[in-house]
């Protein structure tokens, strides 16, 4: 007979998977796609409309609306004051470039949160004034 060292029974049952959140449902995921993409077009009012119509029906829909809706109002402030400043002589040159700038800075955020959020993740923009929470 060989010789076994003693050794402790091992488990055999499987680890249990910790739980994850459930993955938001196709009409979820569009909706939560409209309300950054809309924003290309209707600037805040889209977000809007569709975070009034959906926050109460879905989380993932009511968490992107809201990005996509404070977003849209820290940009509408960064272009009016962009805007304004460029008014001022011999500061109103950069200060267009700034706005042309920002303006592409703007569409860039907006196509990546759309891609991110048909994903199902929970995109959060870097710039950002989060007035709803």
């Amino acid at each position: 007979m060989e010789d076994q060292p003693n050794t402790p029974p091992t488990d055999t049952a499987e680890p249990q998977a910790a739980p994850t959140a459930e993955m938001p449902s196709n009409d979820e995921l569009n909706m939560a796609m409209l309300a950054h993409l809309l924003a290309l077009f209707t600037g805040f009012i889209g977000p809007l409309i569709i975070w009034l119509i959906k926050k109460e029906q879905s989380e993932f829909v009511d968490d992107q609306g809201k990005e996509s809706l404070n977003f849209q109002i820290c940009s509408f402030i960064i272009f009016i004051g962009l805007s304004v400043l460029s008014i001022i002589p011999f500061v109103g040159c950069i200060t267009i470039l700034m706005l042309l700038a920002w303006f592409v800075v703007w569409v860039v955020f907006i196509i990546i949160a759309t891609v991110k959020s048909k994903a199902g993740e929970r995109y959060r923009y870097p710039i950002n004034i989060r007035l709803l929470s």
